[in-house]
């Protein structure tokens, strides 16, 4: 790895950042497929995403159950409720499901496993599983019961999602190009009641074409009512 790479990979963010980094929704049904093939259906059950962005987590959550409550801290327009996940009650749910902000992702995942019945799944660099205080914090008393480890890349761009296939002026270098990704990202998965063991650690095979869908790059409109409607 060469230290552009290097760099590129860790993707700094500011303590205040929004983490503004939209997650493609092929990546999440990677995710319900490897927990329905393990007898975690999502199906009927109460699913929050408490770090909702723009909704695209949403929509293949929305293809296994219409029990979801979601939020974001920051008003991304698509009339979700603008609150902040770790200030306040909330109501228990049977999944907490999302990709928190780098920098709170322990803090989420800590409410997430008190107010969760039967499982959380966070997306995040693999590069979470190190740190000596993330460990002495969170693995070592909590560890996940399962790691998914994705083959391929998963790119995510700040502030917008683009769509793989399709190229795009990067205004950093001045040429055209197609979204990519120098990070590795995995799914984290704690299940209830808690297993205390090693973590199983499993590969996702790429799937990225296989679970793709017409209109999973299209902006999203009011999803609010959608779910308002649905839930």
């Amino acid at each position: 790895m060469t230290a552009n790479s290097a760099f590129a990979a860790a993707r700094h963010e500011p303590l205040d950042s929004l983490d503004d980094f939209p997650t493609p929704p092929w990546a999440t049904r990677a995710l319900l497929r490897e927990l329905s093939s393990r007898g975690l259906t999502l199906m009927n059950r109460v699913v929050r995403e408490p770090a909702a962005n723009r909704g695209f987590m949403l929509r293949p959550i929305a293809e296994v159950t219409k029990r979801i409550i979601a939020s974001d801290i920051h008003d991304y327009g698509i009339g979700l409720p603008v609150q902040d996940y770790l200030a306040g009650p909330e109501p228990d749910v049977d999944w907490t499901i999302t990709n928190p902000p780098f920098n709170l992702a322990v803090d989420f995942i800590e409410r997430a496993l008190e107010q969760s019945r039967v499982g959380v799944a966070i997306f995040q660099r693999t590069a979470f599983l190190e740190g000596q205080e993330r460990f002495e914090t969170l693995f070592d008393r909590a560890p996940p019961a399962h790691v998914f480890q994705f083959v391929e890349r998963v790119p995510l761009h700040r502030g917008i999602l683009r769509d793989p296939d399709e190229t795009y002026f990067d205004e950093r270098s001045g040429t055209h190009r197609k979204p990519s990704t120098m990070a590795s990202y995995a799914w984290f998965v704690w299940r209830k009641p808690r297993i205390f063991d090693a973590p199983s650690l499993h590969w996702i095979r790429p799937c990225r074409k296989r679970f793709t869908r017409p209109g999973d790059y299209a902006v999203i409109g009011n999803l609010g009512a959608t779910l308002g409607r649905s839930s």
